[in-house]
C-alpha cells in the first residue's frame, strides 16, 4: 500500500545517499539500445507479480508493464478512464457503473469481458494488501457484456482514487483460477513479461503487445526494468548507458544536470513525529494542546531537511502535499521554529521542567535521533530511547504515544483526511479524532460535503489540525528521478515510483 513503511523509508534513505548493500547491476547489453528502448533502474525489486499482494509504491513500472487497469489517475491524482472508458455513480452513492471497453485482450489469448473484470475485482477485494480500497464494497455485479456495478454498502470518496493508484488491474480469470500470478503474470497491459531473459530480482524484460489498444500512451519498443538498491550502482548503470531512467539520489544531482539528463522532482511524503495519543491516555502531557504546540515550535523543519533530506522538499507543517489545492504556504509560519515560546508553552501546560517519554528506534530511522534528541532535549522532554530492528518498528511504535517516522502522501484530498485522520492505518491503530472537539465537527463535514464545498471543508479541516498540532510534522521530502535525453517523467504523488503511462518520449 502507498502507506507501507517499507517504501517510504527507502525512498528516505535514497534522499540521504544511504547505500542499501550490494544489489544486482544490469548485465552489460541485456537492455536495448535508441530512444525506443525503456531501461529502468527502480529502487526495489516487484513485491510481487500477484497485484493482491503487491505494494503501489515502487511496484508500479513492473505491474503496469504487463496489467491494464480500470482507472487510472491524471497526474494530480484525479481518475481518468483505462479499462473503465466511464462510469457513473448513482445519486445515493451508493453503487458505481463502469462501461469496460471491448477491444482489449489478455496475453493468453482470452478476451478482457465483464465476467473477467468481476473476477479481478473480486479478487483484488480479498487480497490482504489490494483490500484497501474496496472495504465499502457489497459486491460486483455484471449488468451486461461491457458493464459492470459496484454496488457499496456507503458513500465512499476514495475508492476511485485508490483504484487509480495501482488495486484495479485486471488479470487473466485462468491465473486467478490457476493460482500463478505470482509468478506468471498474464494480464492485458502494454508488454508481456519475457521469462526466458528476465531473471528475478536482477532483471526484467518484455515485449510489446501487438496492436495493443493504447500504445500511443506507451510510445517505447523495448522495456527492461533493473531493480538496484544501491543508488551508487543505480546511478553508474545510467553513466555507462545501461539504463536511461532511475529513481535518483539528489546526492548526484549536479552530476545529472552536467550530463544533460532530464531531472523530475516532486513532494512523497513527509517526515516528523507522528502523535497516536491526542487525549492523553499514553502520555499525560500529550493530550494537552500546549505541549503538541510545543513540539512543533521547538523542531527546525528546514535544519532538519538540510542535516537529513540534502535540502530536497520543503519545510512544512502540514500533511496535505505542498503545491497541492489543501496546502497552505501561510499555515506554515504557525510554528516557525522558537525554543523560546515552546518552553513557555510547555510551561503553561504545567511541565515547566519538562517530562519524560519513551520513543522507539531503529537503524532505519537513526538519520533522524540527533536532530530528534537535540530539539527534544532543549525543550525539557527526556527520552528513552527502545531499540528495535526495522521489522518490528512497524508492529511497535503505533503502541508509543509518539514516534519518528516518514509517511508516503496522497495526492486525493480525501484519501489523505482518510489515511491520515480517521482510517485505521498501521501507525493510527486507534484513530481518536472523534474525541476532539475541533477536530471531529470538520470530519463530519467532509464526509457530507460535496464539490466545492468539500473542498472547502478540507481546508477548515487542514487549518485546525495544524492549530491542534496533530503532528510534529518537520518537513516533505522530495522523489528524485533523472531521465536521459529524449525521455520524459512525470512524478505523481501517492506513487514512489510511477506507472509506465507517465513515462513518455521527448
Amino acid at each position: 500500500m502507498p502507506l507501507a513503511l517499507a517504501a517510504a523509508v527507502a525512498a528516505t534513505l535514497a534522499l540521504t545517499s544511504c547505500s542499501g548493500g550490494t544489489s544486482p547491476s544490469p548485465s552489460d547489453g541485456s537492455g536495448a539500445e535508441g530512444p525506443d528502448a525503456l531501461n529502468i533502474g527502480n529502487f526495489l525489486d516487484v513485491t510481487s507479480w500477484d497485484p493482491s499482494l503487491a505494494d503501489i509504491g515502487f511496484d508500479g513500472p513492473y505491474l503496469s508493464a504487463v496489467y491494464d487497469a480500470l482507472i487510472a489517475l491524471d497526474a494530480d491524482g484525479a481518475p481518468i478512464p483505462s479499462l473503465a472508458t466511464e462510469w457513473t455513480v448513482a445519486d445515493d452513492d451508493l453503487s458505481i457503473d463502469l462501461d469496460i471497453r471491448t477491444d482489449a485482450v489478455f496475453s493468453d489469448g482470452t478476451p478482457v469481458d465483464a465476467d473477467a473484470v468481476v473476477k479481478s475485482l473480486e479478487y483484488l477485494k480479498a487480497g490482504p494488501r489490494s483490500g484497501e480500497a474496496y472495504l465499502n464494497v457489497a459486491s460486483f455485479e455484471k449488468v451486461d457484456d461491457d458493464t459492470i456495478s459496484i454496488r457499496l454498502t456507503q458513500r465512499d470518496d476514495t475508492i476511485l482514487y485508490l483504484m487509480g493508484l495501482g488495486r484495479s488491474y485486471v488479470m487473466s480469470p485462468a491465473s486467478i483460477e490457476a493460482g500463478t500470478l505470482g509468478k506468471e503474470p498474464i494480464g492485458s497491459g502494454p508488454y508481456v513479461l519475457d521469462s526466458t531473459t528476465s531473471i528475478a530480482g536482477a532483471e526484467y524484460h518484455f515485449t510489446k503487445t501487438a496492436d495493443y489498444w493504447d500504445a500511443e500512451t506507451y510510445p517505447f519498443s523495448e522495456l527492461s526494468i533493473f531493480p538496484i538498491t544501491d543508488a551508487t550502482a543505480r546511478h553508474n548503470a545510467m553513466l555507462s548507458g545501461q539504463i536511461n531512467v532511475q529513481y535518483g539520489d539528489v546526492a548526484n544531482l549536479e552530476q545529472a544536470e552536467q550530463q544533460g539528463w532530464n531531472v523530475a522532482q516532486r513532494v512523497s511524503g513527509w517526515a516528523g513525529l507522528v502523535i497516536t495519543d491526542h487525549t492523553g491516555a499514553k502520555s499525560e502531557p500529550l493530550g494537552k494542546l500546549e505541549v503538541r504546540q510545543a513540539l512543533n515550535y521547538a523542531f527546525d523543519g528546514a535544519a532538519v531537511l538540510a542535516a537529513v533530506g540534502s535540502g530536497a522538499g520543503v519545510s512544512t507543517n502540514q500533511v496535505f502535499p505542498d503545491g497541492g489545492d489543501i496546502n497552505d504556504p501561510a499555515l506554515n509560519e504557525t510554528y516557525a521554529y522558537n525554543m523560546d515560546k515552546a518552553k513557555e508553552l510547555l510551561a503553561d501546560a504545567g511541565y515547566p521542567d519538562g517530562f519524560a517519554i519513551s520513543m522507539p528506534m531503529s537503524p532505519i530511522f537513526e538519520m533522524w535521533k540527533p536532530s530528534a534528541e537535540q530539539a527534544l532535549k532543549e525543550l525539557g522532554v527526556t527520552v528513552t530511547w527502545d531499540n528495535m530492528q526495522m521489522p518490528d518498528y512497524q508492529l511497535n511504535a503505533p503502541n508509543y504515544p509518539m514516534f519518528i517516522s516518514f509517511l508516503a502522501m496522497d495526492g486525493n484530498d480525501v484519501a489523505t483526511v482518510a489515511r491520515q485522520v480517521t482510517s485505521v492505518q498501521w501507525f493510527n491503530p486507534e484513530p481518536d479524532y472523534a474525541k476532539n472537539d475541533v477536530i471531529a465537527p470538520l470530519v463530519e463535514k467532509v464526509q457530507t460535503e460535496r464539490g466545492d464545498a468539500q473542498t472547502a471543508a478540507i481546508e477548515e479541516l487542514n487549518k485546525a489540525l495544524v492549530d491542534q498540532a496533530w503532528w510534529s510534522v518537520w518537513y516533505q521530502a522530495n522523489n528524485t528521478y533523472y531521465m536521459a535525453t529524449g525521455i520524459q517523467l512525470q512524478p505523481v504523488v501517492g506513487m514512489m515510483f510511477p506507472t509506465l503511462r507517465y513515462i513518455s518520449q521527448g
